[in-house]
């Protein structure tokens, strides 16, 4: 079953809907609106510019809470190297795979209603429950990674604030539910692009901190988030061009 195309419908958000209307507006506003546009932008920008400096920043990293990240804090400043880098990078990974089994979810429900109505597969639910599960399964590497270097994996790093922020646009779209299955896939690319890069960079902030053993066992969920991605997007273009269902990677 091909995804559903775009309607024609009762779409008003056009401005040509009503020219002669939009003229009379855009007459009126200019003459209601033109003293304020002089001062507004800069009195705008100032207080930005106040909310930038005054801000306090996304979150912190806590202290070691535990002898073992006490004793690895001090061998790897000793060593030259800042440990609470690797902590932030692992922690915002952390938040995105949770983020990302929501995602995940969601669209497996979405899945469900609209194959049930309609009787006919549009994407393969056990493939998509088993990239599901791969993606809890790097959420619980990555919390043991944490622990063994003497972090607490429920901790709100600054990455993981961030990327908890960047994720809720994501799991917003496809939660919707006047999102189609094909503008869900569209999210979900979006977040498997992200994680891909954020893999990356994480093995090779673990290898920068000389920690080889965790950046070979980071390297096994990178591969697997690269098949992901080739996934989702397989299953996207087939279903935006229309073609075949291309083989499970």
């Amino acid at each position: 079953m091909k995804a559903e195309q775009p309607r024609i419908g009762s779409n008003r958000t056009g401005i040509q809907m009503a020219p002669q209307d939009a003229r009379q507006m855009r007459e009126r506003q200019a003459q209601a609106v033109a003293p304020v546009l002089r001062t507004q932008p800069a009195a705008m920008s100032d207080m930005r510019a106040r909310y930038v400096v005054e801000a306090p920043p996304l979150g912190s990293i806590p202290p070691p809470a535990s002898l073992r990240g006490v004793l690895n804090t001090g061998v790897a400043l000793l060593g030259g190297n800042n440990q609470q880098l690797l902590l932030d990078k692992l922690g915002e990974r952390l938040a995105f795979e949770r983020s990302a089994v929501r995602i995940y979810d969601a669209l497996i429900t979405k899945v469900r209603a609209v194959q049930g109505v309609h009787g006919s597969e549009l994407l393969p639910l056990d493939m998509l429950l088993r990239l599901r599960d791969q993606k809890a399964e790097h959420f619980g590497l990555l919390a043991g990674a944490v622990q063994r270097l003497g972090g607490d994996s429920t901790t709100q790093t600054p990455g993981a604030d961030l990327a908890g922020l960047e994720c809720a646009g994501l799991l917003q779209a496809v939660v919707d539910p006047r999102t189609d299955v094909l503008q869900s896939l569209h999210a979900l690319l979006i977040a498997e692009m992200a994680d891909n890069s954020g893999w990356e960079l994480l093995v090779a902030v673990a290898l920068v901190h000389k920690r080889e053993a965790l950046a070979r066992e980071l390297e096994g969920a990178a591969r697997q988030a690269q098949q992901h991605l080739r996934q989702i997007r397989s299953w996207f273009e087939r279903h935006t061009l229309g073609g075949p269902m291309l083989p499970a990677v």
